[in-house]
């Protein structure tokens, strides 16, 4: 029977364990893994006389991929949680008491689970090139393998919760060997077994310094300030598994290493239980890999691309394209401002003829529908005769725009979001006319450049910019009714966002939102909003159009938002709104949009508002997506209903839930 650990053994007396789940692409710590490593200690000790030392070294492209996240989202019993971390803590307890020296050889990813099996040995040596780390908190979970107890001996306590556990920061090889993650860093697969096997005879009684060495490194005079460094990192937001690693890690340090893991293990178990844990699993992976998954079959490689419009957004879209290794033809009319970013994948013109033969075009011009028709007009003779053409539009539906060109089917939407370089997710527009083929090449791009996509269907705003729109609507209209601003930004802090949402609208401008308003207007679109008269008197009345030109909703000084602008209390006369309807508001209008969004067909799968939410607009992570915050309300869709119908007697009809939402409802369904 195939087992998920090899056993070799030299005649140097060298144990060689080589991972190797038989079912999986990857190795986790899943069933298989368990009663493997079980057999394995249990022989080690059996063998023990006989073994110089072990070598754990793994026959995947990643060494070690972490829990299983299928069986960590099935735990509804806390002690059998607990009863799971806890074996899997006393096998590699086991393993590093063995008598013997133990060195992790670390081929490729070490990451979770990884990390703490390779904590667990007495020496980690690692390839060039491989990545280390706890990224645990990330789907709010901690490390239960003895990843809180172990790094914190390792490193002390104020270096790995800041480096390795509050943030699940990943550390490539060699830096991972400067914080002490990591003991030395070879180049070559020969010489990391060779390393391995030389310091295994090197040290044959080696042991772990926590069992040598009773104390942990406290720094005390940082003790009080690591709450505060707490609660400036989630600035109120419900996210448990942050504040469990730091009390585990805290309450880890005064006692012996054998309690600490038992500490650790109820504060796993109370985690990986409850709802916040279940909804980040669901969708930073079930719903992300879903979105991921579109089979696009054969599509030719890119030969050459045109970016047209060297702004922010043209220009990161022309950087993440040249980091794919696909050379770029990036044009605007100012010649200067495309030399900036001029490298060599990306060549700088104000030429139109420059762009010949490109075969994939990205328009990333000013949101003008008169302007983007001229670019196209302009190169599409120019290009390749089957180039795929794109246009990175937020709010403009794409059919329309389609017009502009002859072959709309060839045209989608690829919408990028900003920074380009660092955000994940890129909103693919169906139009009427798409074709599947341009869809399949429109996905590949994406793929390429490393990003998640959402497909969606052709509607004004499509599904992330509607539904963003109804946010900074709603924080707005809270001025509106006199709620103060610093408790509209708090609410949005403490409801999960990333960014509070005044801010927000300073930094998109508070022009934006009026031109989609006298746009959906003038197509017939538009509904009047309670935000609107704030906007107009913010430009029109007070000239505080937002943080470009240096007046908002907030104050700045040399680009820096420095306080609230003060005259915002002559809005309206003060009022006084439930705290908690100010960050439901704020939650249940963006899900009520969602829900709208596939009713109509917008938007083309549950994973993919999910996931799109989070990554693209910022909805809040614990929540796992606007339409899974639904699910898990208190109450499920029913209790959610309820309270939608109260917001909407308290602040207005936009709040009333949806046929659909009332349809799933009644028949006990979910959005899944």
């Amino acid at each position: 029977m195939a087992t998920a650990i090899r056993w070799h053994r030299d005649g140097d007396g060298i144990v060689v364990l080589t991972l190797d789940d038989p079912g999986r692409a990857a190795n986790t710590m899943n069933e298989a893994y368990v009663r493997a490593m079980e057999e394995t200690v249990t022989r080690l000790e059996r063998e023990r006389d006989d073994i110089t030392g072990v070598v754990l070294t793994s026959a995947k492209k990643s060494w070690f991929a972490g829990g299983d996240l299928d069986s960590l989202r099935a735990f509804d019993s806390p002690q059998a949680a607990f009863d799971r971390a806890s074996l899997v803590k006393a096998q590699l307890r086991r393993l590093e008491l063995l008598g013997r020296p133990v060195v992790a050889a670390i081929n490729g990813a070490a990451l979770g689970g990884g990390l703490e099996i390779a904590l667990a040995c007495h020496r980690r040596i690692a390839l060039t090139g491989a990545v280390v780390g706890c990224p645990e908190v990330t789907l709010g979970l901690l490390p239960a393998g003895g990843g809180v107890v172990r790094s914190v001996r390792l490193l002390g306590l104020t270096a790995a919760l800041t480096h390795v556990l509050l943030k699940g920061t990943r550390h490539e090889a060699r830096a991972a060997r400067e914080l002490g993650l990591i003991d030395e860093v070879v180049e070559t697969p020969e010489e990391l077994l060779a390393a391995a096997r030389r310091w295994i005879r090197e040290n044959p009684d080696a042991s772990q310094p926590w069992d040598t060495v009773r104390t942990v490194r406290v720094d005390r005079a940082a003790l009080p300030a690591l709450p505060a460094m707490l609660r400036h990192q989630l600035k109120g937001a419900p996210y448990p598994a942050p504040r469990h690693i730091l009390a585990a890690a805290v309450e880890s340090t005064q006692v012996d290493v054998d309690t600490a893991f038992v500490i650790e293990s109820r504060y796993f178990a109370g985690l990986v239980t409850g709802p916040v844990a279940k909804n980040m699993i669901k969708a930073f992976f079930f719903d992300r890999n879903a979105a991921a998954a579109r089979d696009i079959g054969d599509v030719p490689p890119i030969r050459k691309a045109a970016v047209l419009g060297a702004g922010m957004m043209g220009a990161g879209i022309a950087q993440v394209l040249a980091r794919a290794g696909v050379p770029v033809v990036l044009r605007d009319v100012d010649a200067g401002r495309a030399a900036a970013y001029a490298s060599d994948l990306i060549t700088p013109t104000a030429d139109v003829a420059e762009l010949a033969g490109a075969d994939l075009v990205i328009e990333a011009v000013f949101e003008d529908p008169g302007l983007k028709h001229k670019v196209f007009a302009e190169i599409e003779d120019l290009v390749a005769p089957d180039a795929l053409l794109c246009s990175n539009t937020s709010t403009l539906p794409i059919t329309s725009l389609a017009e502009g060109v002859r072959r709309q089917g060839d045209f989608i939407g690829l919408h990028f979001f900003s920074p380009v370089p660092k955000m994940p997710l890129v909103e693919v527009i169906r139009g009427e006319k798409t074709g599947d083929e341009a869809l399949r090449r429109a996905l590949a791009v994406v793929r390429l450049l490393r990003k998640t996509p959402i497909v969606v269907n052709d509607s004004r705003g499509f599904f992330t910019s509607r539904v963003i729109g109804t946010f900074t609507n709603e924080g707005v209209a809270m001025l509106a009714e006199g709620v103060p601003a610093a408790s509209i930004e708090q609410a949005s802090s403490q409801a999960g966002y990333p960014a509070p949402v005044l801010a927000l609208v300073d930094e998109l401008t508070l022009t934006l939102p009026r031109k989609i308003r006298q746009e959906a207007l003038a197509a017939g679109a538009g509904t009047p909003h309670p935000a609107d008269a704030v906007i107009d008197r913010m430009i029109d009345e007070f000239g505080r159009p937002g943080r470009s030109p240096g007046a908002g909703f907030y104050e700045y000084e040399d680009g820096r938002r420095t306080r609230l602008w003060p005259g915002l209390k002559t809005l309206a006369p003060p009022a006084e709104v439930p705290f908690e309807d100010l960050k439901e508001r704020l939650l249940f209008i963006e899900a009520i949009e969602a829900v709208k969004c596939l009713d109509e067909g917008v938007l083309t799968s549950v994973a993919e508002a999910n996931i799109g939410s989070i990554l693209g607009i910022g909805y809040p992570g614990w929540t796992g997506g606007v339409l899974q915050y639904i699910n898990q309300y208190e109450g499920g869709l029913p209790g959610f209903a309820e309270r939608a119908r109260q917001l909407a007697g308290r602040y207005g009809e936009r709040f009333a839930p949806p046929a659909l939402l009332l349809a799933k409802a009644a028949d006990g369904t979910t959005f899944d």
